[in-house]
């Protein structure tokens, strides 16, 4: 079982930033893919950015150039610092991790920008 814990959602205005993490614990394997992802209220959950052990990133088009996801393999940490924040950046966001067996969520974390 591996756990994962999101944590620096708020509210921010628009322009702000906030930086997210995700610490993950359990048995987590050598190789493994984390990522974060978000929900808005009244629509599909959807990709904002992935980052494999090595460090390989891949970002949704609507984020590249204000995201930047990152992480600490020692630490089993993952972040995603966010700037230049817009209101359609509201939702909540969930840490995933995938690895060989099923892949796991954490229960997200609320981010509210304000115009």
């Amino acid at each position: 079982q591996v756990q994962l814990r999101e944590s620096g959602g708020g509210l921010v205005q628009a322009g702000g930033s906030l930086r997210l993490s995700c610490a993950a614990s359990g048995s987590i394997r050598s190789i493994n893919t984390m990522g974060w992802y978000r929900q808005a209220p009244g629509k599909q959950r959807e990709l904002v950015a992935t980052i494999t052990r090595n460090n390989w990133t891949n970002y949704a088009d609507s984020v590249k150039g204000r995201f930047t996801i990152s992480r600490d393999n020692a630490k089993n940490t993952m972040f995603l610092q966010m700037n230049s924040l817009a209101p359609e950046d509201t939702g909540v966001y969930y840490c995933k991790l995938q690895q060989v067996g099923p892949d796991y969520w954490g229960q997200g974390t609320q981010v509210t920008v304000s115009s």
